[in-house]
């Protein structure tokens, strides 16, 4: 059956081809003939010759990252294994306790690792061990599964509590961040001085204290940045508290303290005979002079510090109309967070404790740990509260309680910054980390039954026992290195006790997340920064079992090594812009000031070169634990355990990493 043609189709075609001009049509079939060709043949054999050169380039790239990768390898494992030769450091005997306890672990896991081995590859996990073939295993699955498993598994769980507890406090203390940050909250002073003020009497008489140890690489900077302070002189003291036992350190200082008494200033160089109590005993004696009961208020900074000239203008204002305020304490700034991984993780710790920690407490609960430095005190609360005492390593922490106990308030002031070091070395910030948690544990002993006994209210009492020194000081520690470091191992030996992969992975990253918040650009370094904190918790728990029994190694106080990250012509050039209208003397004595300092930095740097060589270390614990982790994965690996596989293998090497001190500062 034919098709009926379609007469209204034909019919438009018609008229469309009457109205068209030939003359058009011709044009528009030369237009799509071989010209074209040959330009798409050209367009495709470039494109050819283009995607060849991008793929040279890419394969180019590829192998000069492996080239990289492979170097940098190379150059680890040479750095550890030269470290593993030329080390002939012992570690101290208080260390070798818990060292003496993770080897025995060690050597254990190994034991089980090979046993495991032998039943894998004998095929008894998949099918039950008769007693020709496995007797001894068969009695192995009997054993732990009736009088092992059932007491780990208890201790599990209660870590897991403990865990849940302070990650709740950590999430409230988020929130309180927020609430402050949404409703715009802050301390507010009922007074400002300003630089149009004529009448001196209206400043308070401030007294500024910077005691330091042997502190060759910083005194210059601290010493200038607090004599170039925006403050009438004659209403103003710095006492330099030097306990240096080096008598080159100590002629430097006194040189630097007559360079800035030629320029006005009133300072003081005070060094003890008797050189007791650490840094709590060197302010106590400072705090004798009889002088000191002219002045209501002093500043300290620890000899990295480095205030802004503007720094008493914006602290002492909050005293002004609060009698009952006791300290007002600024933030820390640093002027090393991005010098290497090791800062740049301390950045995002510190962060949190002064961004959250430091500000939710000081708001909300009016009471918060002094933190040693970067703070004022008013005289009379520190002399109503006992003063300073020289019984723990943690003085600062010590006089705070003593006068939170007192009925006294403290301010944080989150807005003043003051510019100070972070520890580069992994070593400095060890010993850093070993006094900041011996100490509060040996306070807790000390003031318990001062805080029972105190008159201050139960919500008080209850914070300071259970929120500051029990769950943030104790508990942290402890289940952070028994939940990681020693459970979860166990449990890849022990299957019978389970530790749930929320607990491992999902609840430790958000807390991570909470913990990076203040610090939103060090977003990529957050999971080096969950393993680092799980390998820092050796220490931290080592410390806390130190404090809290008074072991010998709790009463050790080091000074943290500084380097002096500030540029020392930079300084010069300020102090030059800085204190001209402080001169009370011709000009002649202010250049010949400069070139005395100029002189004294020349003779600092070659006294830098000719000091004594460092070098990096190994930490054996650390080491004996990243095996113990890193067996512990090989045989979650053989029970096929995803996430505890991934999370002991990188936890592992991290404790590697940090046993054989490749991360911080690097020594030739």
């Amino acid at each position: 059956m034919s098709r009926q043609p379609n007469e209204e189709f034909q019919e438009w075609w018609n008229k469309q081809r009457a109205n068209s001009n030939d003359d058009n049509l011709f044009p528009l079939t030369i237009e799509i003939s071989s010209p074209n060709v040959d330009q798409k043949e050209h367009t495709r054999t470039r494109s050819a010759r283009q995607l060849s050169w991008i793929y040279l380039l890419k394969f180019q790239q590829i192998a000069n990252s492996i080239a990289f990768l492979t170097n940098r390898f190379v150059s680890i494992v040479r750095t550890a294994n030269r470290r593993i030769v030329t080390s002939n450091s012992s570690p101290p005997k208080s260390d070798s306790r818990l060292y003496r306890v993770i080897k025995l672990f060690l050597t254990v896991s190994v034991i089980l690792l090979v046993f495991e081995l032998i039943a894998y590859f004998k095929g008894w996990h998949f099918s039950p061990p008769t007693v020709e073939s496995g007797y001894v295993y068969a009695n192995w699955i009997e054993i732990r599964a009736n009088y092992l498993a059932p007491p780990l598994q208890s201790l599990t769980n209660m870590c897991i509590v403990l865990f849940l507890i302070q990650s709740v406090d950590r999430i409230v203390l988020v929130f309180g961040c927020f609430w402050i940050k949404f409703r715009r909250l802050k301390p507010k002073a009922e007074i400002e001085y300003g630089e149009n003020d004529v009448n001196v009497e209206d400043y308070p008489m401030v007294l500024i204290q910077i005691p330091m140890c042997n502190e060759r690489e910083v005194y210059q900077q601290s010493i200038a940045a607090v004599c170039i302070q925006d403050w009438p002189k004659e209403r103003m003291l710095v006492q330099i508290l030097d306990d240096s036992d080096d008598l080159g350190v100590q002629g430097l200082i006194k040189a630097e303290v007559q360079k800035w008494q030629q320029r006005g200033v009133h300072i003081v160089y005070r060094h003890r005979l008797i050189r007791t109590g650490y840094k709590a005993g060197n302010l106590r004696s400072a705090m004798s002079c009889d002088y000191v009961k002219n002045y209501e208020f002093v500043a300290i900074f620890d000899a990295d510090f480095q205030p802004t000239p503007d720094f008493l203008k914006n602290t002492i204002p909050y005293f002004k109309g609060h009698d009952d305020v006791a300290l007002v304490q600024t933030r820390w700034a640093f002027v090393n967070k991005d010098e290497n991984l090791l800062t740049r993780l301390q950045n995002i710790n510190l962060a949190f404790h002064f961004e959250v920690e430091q500000q939710v407490n000081g708001w909300f609960i009016n009471f918060f740990g002094f933190n040693g430095t970067a703070g004022v005190w008013r005289i009379k609360a520190l002399e109503e509260c006992g003063g300073w005492l020289e019984r723990t390593t943690v003085e600062d922490m010590d006089v705070a309680v003593r006068a939170h106990l007192c009925g006294w308030k403290f301010i944080y002031v989150n807005d003043v910054k003051c510019l100070c070091e972070l520890p580069e070395s992994y070593e400095a910030y060890k010993k850093q980390q070993h006094r900041w948690h011996s100490g509060p544990m040996q306070l807790f002993r000390l003031c318990f039954s001062d805080i029972l006994r105190s008159k201050v209210s139960w919500f008080k009492k209850a914070n300071l026992i259970f929120l500051f020194f029990l769950l943030r000081k104790l508990i942290l520690p402890f289940y952070s290195f028994t939940l990681f470091c020693i459970i979860l191992p166990l449990t890849m030996f022990l299957p019978e006790a389970q530790l749930p992969a929320w607990v491992v992975c999902y609840v430790p990253g958000l807390m991570s997340v909470l913990n990076i918040l203040p610090a939103p650009q060090s977003f990529p370094f957050i999971v080096p920064y969950l393993l680092f904190e799980n390998t820092m918790s050796v220490t931290k728990f080592h410390a806390m079992i130190s404090g809290l029994f008074q072991l010998g190694s709790s009463y050790e106080w080091i000074v943290t090594k500084k380097s002096g990250r500030s540029s020392e012509a930079d300084l010069v050039a300020m102090v030059e812009n800085e204190s001209e209208p402080l001169l009370e003397k011709k000009s002649t004595v202010s250049r010949s000031s400069s070139e005395s300092g100029l002189a004294e930095l020349s003779k600092l740097e070659m006294t830098k070169k000719m000091g004594k060589r460092k070098r990096n270390r190994l930490y054996r614990k650390e080491l004996a634990l990243a095996f113990i982790l890193l067996t512990a994965s090989v045989r979650s690996l053989l029970s096929a355990q995803g996430i505890h596989f991934y999370f002991l293998l990188f936890q592992g090497f991290t404790f590697l990493v940090v046993g054989l001190d490749l991360i911080g500062e690097q020594v030739s």
